[in-house]
């Protein structure tokens, strides 16, 4: 994505978290740092008592947002709008490093052309946000000698996800952000072993480390390495396109490992009725989730304790992960459950250890090339690392070289949600983490001190609208989309705006997953998870 490499394709950060603290400037963007990245956000309020500026964006006024110097409450889905207001300030306050562009970037002009054609006027009208706080979030962020970016995916589980990232990155260029220490596009992955996931070809496009199936040389190297003549050339199915299978009796089996679709993917009634027709559900886990109930056959995993071998946190660093029990009961290794059954079906696998495994990884993966069990001793290894000399690499596109050649600009233009409030559904409704809990629960939820907690759902609403539904904090709710509908309890606060309700998605019971748009951006194919239009009434 924007021509920065595989940085911003894998979703991997930029820069170091470390970096943060060396900043002058921290931008964050649909992130809700504070409670679901604690660690980097304890990087962050290091920088912050150095003097750095803190600037936050979000539709929520979340916890990391009460320690910002500027705050700006955006209207959900309105990304692109708001940044391409904000590199119009920069534009023209002559605030855009104009060497940098020149030495180190290409289309410009047209990028250019896009931002000369929008007005700061209309950014304030589409985000409904002041001018005043447009511009000044650019000259904060645009003024800054090192700012860094910060993202997750209230940025990019949108229908314009790829946009927002896009845009994210042109900022970044616009103003020589990046390719230096405290600066960067920063996106913060939602769980511990993502990166690692997406580095190892958990992706339905690429072999380990982002080399294309559909590239010859790839397809050959990794054939000869095991032992076939040839590999499919094709790119496989994402999530949504494999649903769609199913429903076509195109797809006749699905393996899920370490996930539940049912509590996490959008339209989740109509995800059940596609798992309930699947041939045969084969489920992969350490607890009998929601989506494990409806399984053919259950694997047993092990957690993270259990387990040797390697994961690969949000800053590129892979780290050793050691094993501090034994399996319990008949649980086993996940490579060791894939090896067996693969020689059960008569594709042999012959690894003796996650060593021998991860060794065969270095030899087929330019970026983790010179990465070895016994270099990741201590802290571990950022990648790329190419050879068994070099030292890792703490930040991405020193002095401005891209692994393309130049970066490349693009030129957005701002497109609206998928789905969009009228008379019938007029509040606009996001979705996002608590503190106590962990995506789908799945862990936190069998954890009796962390579900102490926060044992249910709830619904953020203004007192404004409160008032007009004439409810009161902790009544029952009932909240409908175009999909299915739901009933919680409610949530009195200024977190959100009038007009706006926000609610945690970790909850069966109440699964606001139930009400998601599955609607999904055309390239990334990841669904609109983070906006959609709802309406309220009394339960």
């Amino acid at each position: 994505m924007a021509g920065l490499a595989a940085s911003f394709g894998s979703g991997a950060m930029t820069n170091a978290m470390g970096e943060l603290e060396t900043t002058d400037a921290i931008f964050i963007i649909g992130s809700n740092t504070a409670t679901t990245h604690p660690l980097v956000a304890t990087r962050i309020f290091r920088a912050i008592e150095k003097g750095a500026k803190l600037i936050v964006a979000d539709p929520r006024k979340n916890q990391i947002a009460g320690f910002a110097d500027l705050y700006i409450r955006h209207k959900p889905g309105t990304d692109v709008a708001l940044l391409n207001g904000m590199m119009k300030v920069i534009m023209e306050k002559g605030l855009a490093d104009e060497k940098f562009i020149a030495q180190n970037t290409e289309e410009f002009d047209a990028f250019k052309q896009g931002i000369d054609n929008f007005t700061v006027e209309e950014a304030s009208e589409i985000c409904s946000v002041s001018v005043k706080d447009i511009e000044a979030l650019a000259k904060m962020y645009g003024e800054a000698d090192r700012a860094s970016i910060v993202y997750c995916m209230g940025i990019t589980q949108h229908t314009n996800g790829v946009n927002n990232v896009k845009s994210l990155a042109n900022l970044s260029m616009l103003t020589g952000n990046i390719g230096k220490i405290g600066t960067g596009v920063n996106p913060l992955r939602g769980q511990n072993n993502v990166q690692g996931a997406c580095d190892m070809g958990g992706l339905p496009n690429v072999y380990t480390g982002y080399q294309p199936v559909t590239l010859g040389a790839a397809n050959k190297k990794f054939a000869q390495a095991w032992g076939v003549d040839q590999l499919p050339t094709n790119i496989g199915l994402t999530i949504p396109e494999m649903f769609a299978g199913i429903e076509n009796d195109e797809v006749k089996a699905l393996w899920v490992m370490g996930e539940n679709p049912v509590v996490s993917d959008p339209d989740a009634d109509h995800v059940k009725k596609v798992l309930k027709k699947v041939e045969l559900l084969i489920v992969q886990d350490i607890f009998l989730t929601p989506t494990a109930k409806l399984a053919d056959v259950v694997l047993p995993g092990v957690s993270f304790a259990e387990k040797d071998g390697t994961f690969a946190n949000t800053e590129r660093r892979v780290m050793r992960v050691r094993k501090a029990i034994d399996p319990v009961g008949d649980s086993r290794q996940d490579w060791e459950i894939i090896q067996e059954i693969s020689n059960r079906f008569g594709f042999e696998m012959n690894y003796d250890s996650p060593e021998d495994i991860f060794n065969e990884i270095a030899s087929l993966t330019p970026s983790y090339g010179g990465i070895s069990y016994e270099r990741l001793e201590g802290v571990g290894l950022q990648w790329p690392c190419p050879t068994r000399e070099h030292p890792g690499t703490p930040f991405l596109h020193k002095d401005g070289k891209f692994t393309r050649g130049k970066g490349l600009f693009h030129a957005i233009t701002y497109n609206p949600p998928a789905e969009v409030i009228d008379d019938e559904y007029p509040f606009w409704m996001t979705t996002g983490r608590v503190y106590a809990h962990y995506h789908t629960g799945t862990m936190t939820r069998n954890s009796k001190s962390l579900d102490f907690e926060i044992p249910e759902g709830f619904l953020e609403i203004n007192p404004v609208d409160a008032q007009n539904l004439d409810i009161c904090d902790g009544h029952q709710i009932k909240m409908a989309s175009r999909r299915g509908e739901i009933v919680t309890k409610i949530m009195i606060t200024d977190r959100v705006d009038p007009g706006v309700v926000f609610m945690p998605f970790h909850f069966e019971e109440t699964n606001v997953n139930k009400l998601t748009n599955p609607a999904y951006d055309p390239i990334a194919k990841i669904p609109e998870l983070k906006v959609c239009a709802v309406k309220l009434e009394k339960a």
